[in-house]
């Protein structure tokens, strides 16, 4: 993110509120702002639409979209009852996800809602109610942030060869298969992301090598271009074996969802 980025993506934390009971909320009319909607009716649009999606994941509509009324002074001392909204985070989740991708706030707001910073921010409850594909945006989101902190992390760590270094990582979490292996296995086409084609739990086992791995060089003071591969393929290693002793499913052996995550976001586009 360039610093504008960073200034507007600061905004929906600036705007989040806190109730007595420590449970977080946003206001709809100053949600409606920061995505730059300039007719509160138009807004409302995606509100109804946001609505209709939580009802299709069989959620309690009152529980993300509370209605409030607001006193407020419109002037010459005059007050005016107005209707707002506190909605759950994943009411706003929802709200981005059906807002006008045209937009650079509302990729942004994207961003904010479905990852803050980690998964574990999201409560269990919360995180359950996405769908597999909303899960799957969801941890992509996480593993493309992770990357770009991870190979700052390895760029400091002496790193100069990143396809190297990032099949490094692959190779011990996948027995030896590389990036283009990977792909190959799952019948992609040429230089399509490996990741827009993993499940959810695939993409959370990656997400898992790539924040212990820049956890690990950073701890180890790793300095040198050959220590920070080999610090990848272990730590790649490691989770497998520790996938293996849980009795879980093997990386290379979970299923490849129909549709890349770039696909489905092409038909969301054409369905607003």
């Amino acid at each position: 993110m360039n610093d504008l980025e960073i200034k507007e993506y600061k905004k929906f934390e600036e705007i989040k509120r806190t109730r007595d009971d420590g449970t977080e909320f946003w206001y709809a009319r100053e949600l409606s702002e920061v995505l730059q909607y300039k007719k509160w009716e138009n807004f409302m649009k995606v509100i109804e639409r946001a609505k209709s999606a939580c009802l299709n994941s069989n959620q309690v509509i009152t529980d993300h979209f509370p209605d409030v009324r607001k006193m407020v002074e419109i002037g010459s001392n005059t007050i005016r009852e107005l209707m707002d909204y506190e909605l759950s985070r994943y009411a706003c989740y929802l709200i981005v996800q059906n807002g006008d991708p045209r937009k650079k706030i509302i990729a942004l707001g994207q961003t904010y809602f479905a990852i803050q910073t980690r998964k574990q921010e999201l409560s269990e409850k919360e995180y359950n109610m996405l769908t597999e594909d909303e899960k799957r945006f969801y941890n992509r989101e996480l593993t493309r942030k992770g990357n770009y902190s991870l190979n700052q992390t390895a760029k400091n760590s002496g790193v100069k060869n990143f396809d190297k270094f990032h099949n490094a990582g692959y190779k011990g979490l996948y027995n030896g298969e590389t990036a283009d292996d990977i792909a190959k296995r799952k019948g992609l086409r040429y230089r399509e992301d490996i990741l827009d084609n993993m499940g959810s739990d695939e993409l959370i086992a990656n997400l898992f090598r790539i924040s212990q791995t820049e956890q690990k060089l950073r701890k180890d003071n790793i300095q040198t271009e050959n220590e920070a591969n080999n610090t990848h393929y272990e730590v790649g290693k490691k989770i497998r074996k520790t996938i293996k002793e849980l009795g879980g499913t093997m990386p290379e052996d979970m299923p490849t969802p129909k549709k890349s995550l770039k696909q489905l976001e092409k038909e969301n586009k054409k369905s607003l």
